[in-house]
C-alpha cells in the first residue's frame, strides 16, 4: 500500500492583521486540510510574514511570487493573504486562484469585520481544494464542513468569475450592496480606528482642557440644563462630524484621482477613511465623557449645583453637563489636532499604504537597474 503523499502549503501573509490571523490559525491548518480537503495526503503548512509587493499596475504579482517561494521553500502550493482590497475589473475580490501556477490570494477586507478567523479558515480550505486538485491530481473532499457551511456559502454575497482571456485565474468576487458593505466594514476594521486616539495627543489635550473649563463654569451648567436630550444628541453628532471633516481636510486624506477608472476605487477608499476617522473620534469622545464625568462628580458639590440652577439636581443633571462639555471639547480638539504629525493620521488610509508599496517597488526596480548598469 502506497504511503500518502505529503503536500506542503506555504502561506505568505502581509504584516499587520493578516499576520495576526494566520499566526492564530496556522497550527490547526494541517488537521483542517486533512479533514476538509483530502485525507489522502499528509499536510505540512508553513507560514511566513512579509509585505506583499505591488507591480506597476498596482496588482500583487501572484505568479512571480509563486515561482520564487515555491522553488526556494519547496512548497507545492502558495496562498497569499493581504490586507489590501483587490479587484477583478470593477468587482471587489475575496479570493483569486491561479491553479495552473499553484497560487491563490485572499483579501482580508472583503471578508468583513466579524468572524474573520472562521472565514479565513473556510476560504483557505476552498482555495487549497482547487489548487491541489489541479496541481497534484488529488481529489478533494467536497463535503465542505457540513450542510451549515454549504448554506452559509450559498447565502454569501459572492460570485465566481473568470479572469478573462488574459488570465487563467478565477476569482471569488463580492456582488451587490451586501458585498460592498462587507468590504467597507472589513476595510474599516483593518484600519483599526481606535488606534487614532493615543496618537492624537494634541487633540485630546485640547478637548480635555476645554471640557474641564466647561465643568467649572456656571454658564455651562445653565446652558446644559436648558438643552433637551434631542438637542444634545444633535450637538454630539455635529461635533463628531466637525472633527472628522477637519482631520480629513487638514491631512489631505480625500483622494481626487483624475482618471475616470480610479474614481470608483477612490470613492471606496474615501468612505472607509472618513468612517475610520469618525469611529476614532467617537472613541475619543467616549473616553473624554467618562473622564469628564469623574471630574464633575469630584469637583461639583450637588448643593451648590442645585443653588446655581434653582432646582434640585440628580444624576441626569451631571450627565447633561458632561454631555455638553464633551461636545464642546471635541470641537476644540479639532483645532488641537493641527499640532499632530500628519503621517500619524495618513497611515490609517488604504490608498496611502498602497501608494507607499508602489513607491517602494519603484525604488527597488531603480536600484536593481542602477546596480545592473554598474556591473
Amino acid at each position: 500500500m502506497n504511503a500518502p503523499r505529503q503536500v506542503a502549503v506555504g502561506v505568505l501573509a502581509d504584516e499587520g492583521l493578516p499576520e495576526q490571523v494566520i499566526t492564530t490559525i496556522a497550527d490547526e491548518l494541517p488537521g483542517t486540510f486533512a479533514a476538509r480537503v483530502s485525507g489522502q495526503a499528509r499536510w505540512r503548512v508553513e507560514h511566513e510574514v512579509d509585505q506583499l509587493p505591488l507591480d506597476e499596475d498596482g496588482d500583487i504579482p501572484m505568479r512571480t511570487l509563486s515561482e520564487r517561494y515555491r522553488r526556494e521553500r519547496g512548497w507545492d502550493l502558495l496562498v497569499l493573504v493581504t490586507d489590501l482590497p483587490r479587484r477583478a475589473g470593477t468587482k471587489p475580490v475575496v479570493a483569486g486562484v491561479d491553479a495552473e501556477h499553484g497560487v491563490a490570494m485572499i483579501s482580508l477586507p472583503a471578508l468583513g469585520a466579524v468572524l474573520l478567523r472562521h472565514r479565513v479558515r473556510a476560504l483557505l480550505v476552498r482555495v487549497v481544494r482547487q489548487l491541489v486538485s489541479r496541481q497534484l491530481g488529488i481529489d478533494g473532499d467536497h463535503r465542505g464542513g457540513g450542510a451549515a457551511a454549504r448554506l452559509r456559502e450559498a447565502l454569501a454575497p459572492t460570485q465566481r468569475i473568470s479572469g478573462g482571456r488574459q488570465s487563467a485565474a478565477t476569482h471569488l468576487a463580492l456582488v451587490g450592496l451586501r458585498g460592498r458593505l462587507r468590504l467597507l466594514a472589513g476595510m474599516v476594521r483593518d484600519n483599526r480606528p481606535w488606534r487614532l486616539v493615543p496618537h492624537l495627543a494634541g487633540a485630546t489635550a485640547a478637548a480635555a482642557g476645554t471640557a474641564a473649563y466647561g465643568i467649572i463654569t456656571s454658564s455651562f451648567w445653565k446652558l446644559a440644563d436648558a438643552l433637551s436630550p434631542l438637542r444634545l444628541t444633535a450637538i454630539t453628532v455635529l461635533t463628531i462630524l466637525i472633527m472628522t471633516s477637519w482631520l480629513t481636510v487638514y491631512n489631505h486624506l480625500w483622494d481626487r484621482p483624475s482618471e475616470v477608472a480610479e474614481r470608483r476605487k477612490a470613492l471606496l477608499y474615501n468612505v472607509s477613511t472618513v468612517t475610520t476617522l469618525a469611529i476614532g473620534v467617537a472613541c475619543m469622545y467616549a473616553i473624554l465623557y467618562v473622564l469628564a464625568l469623574l471630574a464633575a462628580a469630584v469637583l461639583i458639590d450637588s448643593g451648590y449645583f442645585a443653588q446655581s440652577l434653582g432646582h434640585p439636581v440628580g444624576v441626569g443633571s451631571y450627565l447633561n453637563l458632561v454631555w455638553l462639555c464633551s461636545s464642546v471639547g471635541i470641537v476644540a480638539g479639532a483645532l488641537g489636532s493641527s499640532l499632530e504629525d500628519e503621517e500619524t493620521v495618513r497611515k490609517a488610509t488604504y490608498s496611502r499604504r498602497e501608494r507607499e508599496r508602489q513607491e517602494r517597488n519603484r525604488r527597488r526596480q531603480e536600484d536593481r537597474t542602477s546596480a545592473a548598469g554598474d556591473r
